[in-house]
Formats: C-alpha cells, sequence, structure tokens
C-alpha cells in the first residue's frame, strides 16, 4: 500500500504561481499529477519516472514543471503562469514497479485526496 498526501493548493490570480507538493509513505516508480475540473473528464497533466524522465500534457508544457525527491518520497508540481482553465481539483497518483512515464491514470493504483488550485482572472 501507498499512501499520497497532496498539499500547496490555494488560489491565486491569473499568471501566479503555485507548487503542489505530495507525500508518499513509500518510494514508488511511476509518480504523476492529475486533475479535474467540474464536469470534465480527469486529465493526465505531468508524470515522471524513478530517474527523472517526464511527460507532459500540451496545454501545461512551458509552463508546469514536475519534479520528485527521491530522499524524502516527495513528487512536486510547479506550476507557473496560472490560468483560469487550470482551475481544478489537482491529485497526486503513483505505481510501484513501473519504469515508464505515463500520463494515463489507468495505470495508476495508488491516489490522494486532491488539493484544489483556484485561478481567477
Amino acid at each position: 500500500q501507498v499512501q499520497l498526501v497532496e498539499s500547496g493548493g490555494g488560489s491565486v490570480q491569473s499568471g501566479g504561481s503555485l507548487r503542489l507538493s505530495c507525500a508518499a509513505s513509500r518510494f514508488t516508480e511511476r509518480m504523476g499529477w492529475f486533475r479535474q475540473a467540474p464536469g470534465k473528464e480527469r486529465e493526465g497533466v505531468a508524470c515522471i519516472n524513478y530517474v527523472g524522465s517526464t511527460r507532459y500534457v500540451e496545454s501545461v508544457k512551458g509552463r508546469f514543471t514536475i519534479s520528485r525527491d527521491n530522499t524524502k518520497n516527495t513528487l512536486f508540481l510547479q506550476m507557473n503562469s496560472l490560468g483560469p482553465e487550470d482551475t481544478a481539483m489537482y491529485y497526486c497518483a503513483a505505481n510501484v514497479g513501473d519504469l515508464f512515464p505515463s500520463l494515463d491514470g489507468r495505470e495508476y493504483n495508488y491516489w490522494g485526496q486532491g488539493t484544489q488550485v483556484t485561478v481567477s482572472s
């Protein structure tokens, strides 16, 4: 079992920045950030594997940066140039034993409770 606890969400104005963190109870090879806005499907935002290979959804490329600290089993998402379209509940996800990053939520077994990000125009 893996427990995931997100933090760092909040409310910001358009153009602002936030940094999300996700503390995991143990090391996991594959980790990712997903988001879900009201009335929309869950979307993979960014993912990273155990050696730092990353993938991003097109809409956040150049604005968001995913990183991890394997010594502390912690995942981060630095979000810059935020816009109202980024408003959503953000979830941390993880999986054990998978070596490649993935933006497909079906490839994750462990999920956090989520942290809300609200961007006002």
